[in-house]
């Protein structure tokens, strides 16, 4: 019988086989092929992928973590790299990356050799759940890596030294690996005393203060920071410290890259679709007024502390995001950990639009704004199909194949949330995307049954 089991996964690119091999050993890859679904961090790494390199990784096994660290044990750079298992489930796990340059373009080759323990002993089943496993996460990573060398095709040409606040949200975690795997040089501001040998930079926006002596020489910012609103009661503190936290780092960061002796070219700073409040006009476009709710108040300050940048002649671009959807945080993931019974069939009537956008799309069109000089001003990051509360959560039931429930009525969101029900769950607005897609800018999900497919794994 036996003693291992090969697993292979092919595709092919257009590119050159270097292409793939530099992306690849680029900071940030491994994190950037991490599946959605699995519930997986890098907890550290040591070195690249040449002989000597190691990551150590935290992944799960139902609601059971363990540790898995891998060795880099062989490099031809342009041509493969190997690593090895060194601690984890697998008696035995070498994993070899082939690149190829072919007549189209390029071929890449995952080549999975592995062994449970008590392999030559198992029964057939327990081989094939682990090769159906590979297929749909290699699957994955294929797709995603297509998509990200089409994106850098036409983004990343010419390397930049980007700053980027908010690193540790839902955005900057996922926006990070992606700058550095096209080839980007990526600072970052910390609220903490910055680790040695790191591009981090301190700064504490309440207390206005920022080591500007330490920042680069910049060719764009992407400014994510800012309080979570979070779903539950606002208090006024609550409020206060929400406003604080987007007005004061928004203004100290704009002063600050006004006035460095060669400021940045674009300056992003975050907003959002609230800016425009509850809203019954479709197709609401950049230059519709702000709305009248709390959020809507909040964006507009927030928006408004950016002017210095713009008025020192640095373009200037307020994103207005979306509802960000993904399972690793932010609302998609409090539905699915809060419904393991079935979706309620809306929130109140259900008829509120939600203008959502999938992770991915949400940081593409952040370096799609960044490198992309016709673009300035207010410009709405979302999906170009908006959908009802009742059509999403009818969409998530649908693709997770779980029962839908009565719906949550209005008055039982008011008196358990208060101004929150009123203002996030109850409400909505449909935005127009044109300004962003007459720039040129291609989405990977533009239907949200293909993004929930694909994010939770799904028959993508």
């Amino acid at each position: 019988m036996a003693k291992s089991d090969t697993f292979v996964f092919q595709s092919s690119f257009p590119c050159s086989a270097r292409d793939l091999y530099d992306w690849h050993a680029r900071p940030g890859a491994l994190e950037r092929l991490i599946p959605p679904w699995e519930k997986t961090s890098v907890i550290s790494r040591q070195g690249g992928i040449a002989p000597g390199g190691r990551a150590e990784i935290r992944l799960h096994v139902g609601p059971f973590p363990y540790r898995w660290i891998a060795s880099h044990v062989d490099d031809i750079p342009g041509v493969m790299f190997r690593d090895i298992q060194e601690k984890g489930p697998f008696a035995s796990w070498t994993h070899t990356h082939n690149f190829n340059d072919t007549a189209d373009g390029a071929q890449l080759e995952d080549r999975v050799e592995f062994s449970l323990p008590g392999h030559a002993l198992l029964p057939g089943w327990v081989k094939g759940r682990i090769h159906r496993l590979l297929e749909r996460i290699f699957r994955y990573r294929h797709a995603l890596l297509r998509e990200d060398l089409a994106l850098h095709a036409s983004c990343s040409r010419t390397p930049l030294r980007i700053l980027v606040t908010g690193a540790s949200g839902v955005l900057g975690r996922a926006l990070l690996p992606l700058l550095s795997t096209g080839g980007h040089q990526v600072w970052t501001l910390v609220r903490r005393r910055p680790a040695p040998d790191s591009n981090e930079i301190y700064w504490d926006p309440a207390g206005g203060v920022i080591d500007a002596w330490a920042l680069p020489e910049l060719d764009g910012v992407i400014h994510l920071a800012g309080e979570y609103i979070g779903l539950g009661r606002w208090s006024a503190a609550k409020k206060q410290k929400v406003i604080n936290s987007r007005v004061l780092g928004t203004a100290l960061l704009a002063n600050t890259l006004a006035a460095m002796p060669v400021p940045p070219k674009v300056f992003l700073s975050a907003s959002a679709v609230g800016f425009y409040g509850e809203n019954s006009r479709q197709e609401l476009e950049e230059d519709a007024a702000a709305g009248s709710h709390f959020i809507s108040h909040i964006c507009n300050l927030w928006e408004k502390s950016a002017n210095p940048a713009r008025e020192a002649g640095i373009r200037t671009v307020l994103m207005r995001i979306g509802i960000v959807l993904t399972p690793r945080g932010g609302a998609l993931k409090q539905l699915l950990g809060a419904s393991p019974g079935g979706f309620f069939r809306s929130f109140g009537e259900g008829r509120q639009y939600v203008s959502w956008i999938g992770l991915d799309d949400a940081i593409g069109a952040m370096l799609h704004c960044l490198v992309n000089p016709s673009l300035c001003g207010p410009v709405n990051i979302a999906a170009p199909y908006p959908v009802t509360n009742r059509e999403m959560m009818q969409t998530v039931a649908k693709v997770l194949h779980r029962p839908l429930l009565p719906p949550l009525p209005a008055w039982f969101l008011k008196a358990l949330y208060g101004q929150m029900a009123t203002e996030i769950l109850l409400s909505g607005c449909h935005v127009s995307v044109a300004k962003l897609t007459a720039s040129g800018f291609n989405f990977r999900d533009p239907a949200m049954e293909g993004l929930l497919r694909r994010q939770l794994c799904r028959d993508f």
